[in-house]
């Protein structure tokens, strides 16, 4: 009996695992096709990516510069910031989380982007233009970047590329100033990044 159920749950969690495989891979929207614009901030294209775990190949720029994976919202933030802020990263490689280098302090320079890195919270608001990194989650472990498109006293508001088949190219979240230090108001967010 034991044998069993073991038999029974082990085939129960493969079809779980194959069922989470195919709806990260596969474009379950019918409103949109992979590489479809979106949105745009600035003249800076958002393209639909489908599923979270699409991939479609990689992006470089005519001068070999690697943007990313298309249509991964690593691709966006890292195009954004060579079309937009004409700024390379030294290191033009590495999963969205791993934007945030948890090596450097508050204020610092983030000698892989070649950005200032901010933790969150942090004593310096959050500004335009900004790069947003989130943490890994269980259902996507290469977390997650985003820019800020707009900011007040009160929320910010992100435009991000990849968000899932039905999440929203522009976010908002609340922004919370407490003990002088601002902090926008996500517990997967680990910081923002600025271009000096």
């Amino acid at each position: 009996m034991l044998k069993k159920k073991v038999v029974i749950l082990i085939i129960l969690l493969s079809v779980g695992a194959f069922g989470f495989f195919i709806l990260k891979t596969i474009n379950i929207n019918p409103e949109y096709k992979v590489g479809k614009q979106i949105d745009q901030f600035n003249g800076v294209a958002v393209y639909y990516n489908g599923s979270v775990g699409h991939v479609n190949g990689r992006e470089l720029t005519a001068d070999g510069y690697n943007l990313g994976l298309k249509y991964q919202c690593v691709e966006f933030v890292k195009r954004y910031y060579y079309e937009a802020l004409n700024h390379k990263m030294p290191n033009s490689y590495g999963h969205a989380k791993d934007f945030f280098d948890n090596k450097v302090s508050n204020g610092k320079i983030n000698k892989a982007r070649n950005l200032i890195q901010y933790t969150n919270p942090s004593l310096s608001k959050p500004r335009l233009h900004d790069l947003v990194v989130y943490s890994g989650t269980v259902l996507n472990k290469y977390g997650h970047v985003s820019i800020i498109s707009q900011v007040t006293d009160k929320d910010i508001e992100i435009i991000q590329q990849n968000p899932g088949p039905f999440g929203d190219s522009r976010k908002r979240y609340h922004l919370i100033k407490e003990n002088g230090k601002w902090k926008i108001n996500n517990h997967q967010i680990l910081g923002w990044l600025r271009k000096k």
